[in-house]
């Protein structure tokens, strides 16, 4: 009876590894090739973690890129694994390192091989791995606190290895070049700005390089922040361009969008309203049904509620404060945004918009 019962329990260990690795290797079976690039970052005076990616494979904002703010990033492609962002940022929230969690979680992939993955913590640790049968050219470029990025390719004997570093870690697979991998380095080390302007940079510059050897069919641009986004979102920038003959053209045009809609007036850019801009204003306002009174330039009190107004109708609430908020009747200057005046200028002359019913 005992040697039946230990028999049995072998068959069902047996049954259940066997299950696990057919499942295992269905779900390598089944994962899209995301034939793609991407560059994962962090920003450490703002905190800001984020993922910038294009992939000749359509919508691939739910697939590649995953980030949690005060936690991590993970950008997971190449026959593309969703436990690498799943279970990476799970590992990284309680107490992993990006390199720890990205090991623990190669070291429990049976396809691992198949899989390339960019990993940063919420410390700037940053951890990368291309497996051995990623399609070429296959590899990256790991950012290091001094000195030049470490390489990742199939040269330099980085390849099915976890390279580790800090600040950003960049990598493609099925790229025309390994030069791709290094436009983004160099564009990401050298541009200016916050996190979201040097990943678009280093992704705009990666597809001048040369990009994907498949072309270009999807983009996506995510930076997470700590209560930074819409009404407290933490996703501060999550930007997805489904399906586009020019993706990373179109992401970048978003992104000033974005950065347009949602995203506060900087004090540089606020001019005096002039009597010739209030003009303009109420010449814009008289076509479109906003207004009907006298085209003479007076900024008051009507003039700066009426101005408020038509900023909600047009999106602009988070420049709204500067403009509402000056005292006219202390003889404060109304103000009003440079980059804000462009865009209703250009609304207007190029016909973007209906007549108020």
């Amino acid at each position: 009876m005992k040697r039946f019962v230990a028999f049995a329990l072998l068959l069902l260990l047996l049954g259940g590894l066997a299950y696990y690795f057919n499942t295992n290797q269905q779900r390598a079976d089944d994962a899209p090739l995301v034939s793609t690039f991407s560059i994962v970052g962090y920003d450490v005076a703002t905190g800001d973690l984020g993922i910038a990616v294009q992939s000749k494979f359509p919508n691939v904002r739910p697939i590649v890129p995953w980030a949690k703010a005060g936690v991590g990033a993970v950008a997971t492609q190449s026959f593309a694994e969703i436990d690498y962002g799943v279970k990476g940022l799970e590992l990284m929230e309680n107490g992993a390192t990006a390199p720890e969690a990205l090991a623990i979680l190669v070291r429990n992939d049976p396809n691992s091989e198949q899989r390339q993955v960019g990993m940063i913590d919420a410390h700037g640790n940053a951890a990368m791995w291309t497996g051995e049968a990623c399609f070429a050219w296959a590899g990256g470029r790991v950012g290091q606190q001094e000195g030049a990025a470490t390489e990742v390719g199939p040269d330099d004997g980085a390849v099915g290895a976890v390279v580790t570093g800090h600040g950003y870690t960049a990598q493609g697979n099925i790229l025309v070049s390994e030069e791709t991998v290094q436009a983004m380095a160099e564009a990401f080390e050298s541009t200016d700005g916050e996190l979201a302007d040097r990943l678009m940079a280093a992704l705009i510059a990666g597809g001048e390089a040369g990009g994907d050897q498949r072309g270009e069919q999807s983009a996506a641009l995510l930076v997470v922040r700590q209560d930074a986004g819409y009404d407290g979102l933490d996703n501060f920038i999550d930007i997805s361009v489904y399906d586009h003959e020019t993706p990373i053209a179109e992401l970048n045009r978003l992104y000033q969008l974005n950065n347009l809609y949602f995203t506060q007036s900087k004090p540089e850019n606020m001019i005096p309203v002039t009597e010739d801009i209030a003009k303009e204003f109420q010449q814009i306002w008289q076509t479109r049904g906003f207004y009907d009174g006298p085209l003479d330039g007076v900024v008051d009190a009507d003039f700066q509620s009426l101005l408020v107004d038509y900023m909600g109708w047009e999106n602009y609430d988070l420049r709204i404060a500067p403009v509402q908020e000056v005292d006219l009747a202390a003889g404060e200057t109304l103000m009003f945004d440079r980059e804000v005046l462009a865009d209703i200028r250009a609304v207007f002359e190029e016909g973007r918009w209906k007549p108020k019913q």
